[in-house]
């Protein structure tokens, strides 16, 4: 059965093959496979985006994002998904941004709704939606398990990466890596301070979105690290800098002070055969295997022990535990989901929830 499916981006970010966001890459990598399977796929994501399907663009903010500006694009992309709605025979919607209800259209086709954050970050109303034919989805056990009593789950579909473009037989150079946006919940201060009492040299890698409290966040706490001998604060980069520099890495640091949900770049590294030293929020014990693949620490104070005793982590151990990780099974486990909930409305359903 072939479907035409509408996936939505959260609105401030570009979705393309260098897209940093963990959210985008998972849109970006369904909206590939259902391309290579011959089914529909339009996506609604900000200008200048790069989708292998039919792009529905919305204009991109280009300084700082604030209320005004979020009201602003809000109203654009409940024009864009009412457009694609009346001009495509749509089957199912796929909603990826965290202010999902801010444009969650009123009727028509189901809708799925992937929880890509902590489930504390989204307001109550949003995971209560009046709307019949609304969907969750999250990216993990644990996230599953932090949603409240009366908020229920439709599915738990873990994220996944390309396991073959990161295999790479490469010599180590020595660094550590730590790759993410620029926020202060990713502490990546802790990663810098660690790779320093470690005598190892940190490059780290990421974007600093236009949010006031981002932009703080480097400007008091990462700038003032950085320097020539112990970090280097390499800004954004794509795909192919990025494979090459998780190929390279003695190791790649994860200091998240939030519970993270999923970990695209964990299950990267693992891919490239690099082990991972992070912090065990959320979902990250469910992909680091304590002393296999990597180590869970509590401070910064263990991670820079760790990072002396990461050549223990064998690499060909953390490339065999990457094969849990697979962006094909991602894509045919959603491909399950919009199957279902198409055939849900088809036999007259309202609710799951």
């Amino acid at each position: 059965m072939s479907l035409s499916v509408l996936s939505v981006s959260y609105p401030f970010a570009q979705v393309g093959p260098d897209t940093a966001g963990g959210a985008e890459q998972v849109l970006l990598t369904l909206d590939n496979a259902l391309v290579k399977s011959g089914w529909q796929s339009i996506v609604i994501a900000p200008e200048g985006s790069s989708v292998h399907g039919t792009l529905a663009p919305v204009p991109l903010v280009r300084g700082r994002i604030n209320a005004e500006a979020s009201s602003y694009v809000h109203e654009l992309c409940r024009k864009a998904i009412s457009f694609a709605l009346r001009h495509w025979k749509v089957d199912a919607v796929h909603m990826h941004g965290i202010d999902f209800n801010e444009y969650l259209p009123d009727a028509g086709p189901p809708v799925l709704v992937t929880l890509h954050l902590p489930i504390s970050w989204y307001s109550h109303e949003a995971l209560k939606p009046e709307r019949p034919l609304t969907f969750f989805n999250c990216v993990s056990k644990s996230q599953m398990s932090a949603c409240p009593p009366d908020v229920k789950a439709f599915s738990a579909v873990s994220n996944g990466v390309p396991l073959e473009r990161f295999a790479s037989r490469v010599s180590r150079r020595g660094y550590a890596l730590s790759i993410g946006r620029i926020c202060a919940e990713k502490g990546f201060h802790l990663a810098i301070d660690a790779a320093r009492m470690a005598r190892t040299r940190l490059i780290l890698a990421g974007v600093v979105f236009p949010y006031e409290a981002h932009e703080d966040y480097y400007n008091s706490e990462i700038a003032p690290r950085v320097d020539n001998d112990w970090c280097w604060f390499a800004g954004a980069i794509g795909f192919e800098r990025k494979r090459r520099l998780l190929a390279g890495a003695r190791c790649v640091l994860i200091p998240s002070l939030a519970p993270e949900t999923s970990s695209l770049v964990a299950m990267e590294a693992l891919a490239s055969g690099t082990p991972v030293i992070a912090f065990p929020g959320g979902a990250l014990p469910e992909i680091i295997e304590h002393g296999r693949t990597g180590y869970l620490v509590k401070d910064k104070f263990e991670m820079a022990e760790a990072i002396a005793h990461i050549g223990m982590i064998s690499r060909d151990e953390c490339m065999a535990a990457a094969n849990r990780f697979s962006s094909a099974g991602m894509a045919e486990s959603y491909f399950d989901i919009y199957r279902k909930i198409t055939e849900f409305k088809r036999n007259g359903g309202s609710d799951v929830r």
